[in-house]
């Protein structure tokens, strides 16, 4: 097992001083690098994720949370200054089951629980006024906590005392609350109104007068009359303020489309008329307008003739009242003859009778300003936006201000007048902030990044293994035939060992056999030296 070690060790030694000093480097970061991944992996992965159990808890109530929670052994945090009590996340729903049932958190605060629990007649009327008074403040700041925006609320209760005598005027209670809102959340008016009837119908003899509701940052929640000049006030900035918004929005929407979102700023300023007017109207108008006649319903046309001899036409003059002609009539001619003709023509006609009751728009669009800031293409050249794209938003913003503001306003504009109602300025935006990519990946980009150098050095150490394992396989074949024992050869007893006339002797006898010739030319050499 010694010697296994040993020429593994070996091995490795040879190995690495094999290796280059760019390789050494490679290995050495590489094995480095897959530890850390692995103990950051590892981390991430058992690692217990905390959550709030509790949260704006008072240091008694914390205390004793965390006293519990170290009595069942659960491992808990304390956080946000010893206001919030943190437990792992798998354990945070069993856990306040079982804290409520225990009656933990205890706040230290009366409820109208307390009467159920501490019914007795041992209790002196003021100390019951006490109590009472307790209770109704918490079970009030408890309602008030249920309202959307609101994290707690302090709230303190004013009871005057009742008089004796029934002539004396009791006074009216009165109300303080404080309250801790969520950051940036804005209370409107609805709301606050609703916040003021919940106290004063909760406690007797409170007005909204003697309401005062304030937030932690010393900003005052005041109730607006409706009837009030204030209220009237608001309401008319607020239809201002959306008028002018909605027609900023639309500007914005064109211009942006037509130009880029990021290169239009638009401004809208708005000279609203608030003025009211109600009247009845009593019309009479033709039915034919063009010959201004009405409908014909009836007719009378009646004619008379005579003629005869001895008898003039008389009667009462035409256009004359019959009472001053004293009993007498008209008469036309002498005693001769005469004619006498009478025609009378009645037609009624029928004609169109309006009535009506205006109520005017409670609000009216007087005068209207638009500005507009364009960017051009180029920043840095202003030219490079074309004269034919101003004209068009001077056009768009001329239209829109033309079907904007009151039809009796809009008759009375020239177009010089629209043209000192708009203004369209074309500069770079030097501070316009840069855009961040909205969309952005579910998976962290260091999960990916992770991921590659994974890959990666899992391929190196498997190039590395490889060519290892093939150079060990190499070695240990040149170790095996290194190591590999030279056969002893020992000498045959019966081999007969060569001399040099035994040489010559088969030197001579392969000759003869394969050159016989030659064999031949050396005897006769050899016979005739003798």
């Amino acid at each position: 097992m010694n010697e296994k070690l040993k020429n593994y060790s070996v091995k490795m030694k040879d190995f690495w001083n094999n290796l280059s000093k760019k390789q050494k480097i490679v290995g050495i970061s590489s094995i480095l690098l897959v530890i850390f991944l692995i103990a950051i992996i590892t981390f991430f992965t058992t690692r217990t994720t905390m959550v709030p159990l509790y949260s704006n808890l008072t240091p008694s109530e914390a205390g004793s949370i965390k006293e519990s929670l170290d009595s069942k052994g659960i491992q808990s945090e304390v956080a946000d200054g010893g206001k919030t009590i943190k437990v792992p996340e798998e354990n945070v729903d069993s856990l306040k089951i079982e804290l409520a049932s225990e009656g933990i958190p205890k706040y230290g605060s009366i409820d109208y629980s307390f009467f159920s629990q501490n019914a007795g007649f041992g209790m002196t009327d003021n100390e019951f006024d006490v109590v009472k008074l307790e209770a109704m403040q918490t079970e009030l700041s408890n309602l008030i906590k249920e309202i959307d925006g609101v994290e707690d609320a302090k709230v303190m209760i004013n009871m005057p005392k009742k008089e004796i005598f029934v002539n004396d005027k009791n006074a009216e209670a009165s109300a303080s609350i404080v309250l801790t809102t969520k950051p940036g959340y804005e209370f409107n008016q609805s709301q606050i109104k609703s916040l003021y009837n919940l106290v004063s119908k909760s406690v007797p003899n409170l007005s909204n007068d003697n309401i005062v509701i304030m937030n932690q940052n010393f900003e005052y929640f005041d109730l607006n009359n409706d009837n009030s000049t204030g209220n009237t006030f608001t309401q008319q900035m607020d239809i201002k303020h959306q008028i002018e918004r909605d027609i900023q929005r639309q500007v914005q929407t064109m211009l942006g489309t037509m130009i880029g979102y990021d290169k239009v700023v638009a401004s809208v300023t708005a000279d609203i008329d608030f003025t009211q007017e109600n009247r009845e109207e009593n019309l009479v108008a033709p039915v034919d307008k063009d010959n201004m006649k009405g409908l014909e319903i009836s007719a009378q046309k009646i004619t008379e003739t005579y003629s005869g001899k001895g008898a003039s036409a008389g009667g009462v003059p035409q256009g004359s009242d019959p009472a001053d002609s004293l009993g007498s009539s008209y008469v036309s001619g002498s005693d001769s003859n005469g004619d006498y003709e009478k025609v009378q023509d009645s037609v009624n006609y029928e004609v169109n009778k309006i009535h009506k009751q205006v109520a005017e728009s409670p609000y009216k669009i007087r005068d209207l300003g638009i500005q507009v800031m364009l960017e051009p293409p180029d920043p840095k050249n202003p030219n490079s936006l074309p004269q034919s794209t101003k004209d068009d938003v001077s056009k768009i913003l001329s239209t829109i201000i033309r079907t904007s503001i009151d039809k009796k306003e809009a008759a009375n504009i020239s177009d010089q007048d629209l043209e000192n109602k708009i203004a369209v300025s074309v500069q770079p935006f030097d501070g316009k902030m840069k855009e961040t990519a909205s969309n952005k990946s579910k998976i962290p980009w260091w999960v990916y990044l992770i991921g590659g150098l994974l890959l990666l050095v899992i391929i190196v150490l498997i190039i590395f293994m490889l060519r290892s394992k093939k150079k060990a396989a190499t070695e240990e074949d040149d170790e095996d035939l290194l190591e590999q024992p030279e056969p002893v050869r020992i000498a045959d007893v019966n081999e007969e060992h060569e001399t040099e006339s035994s040489l010559r002797k088969k030197q001579l006898e392969k000759m003869a056999k394969e050159k016989p010739d030659e064999f031949a030319k050396l005897l006769r050499t050899w016979i005739s030296e003798d």
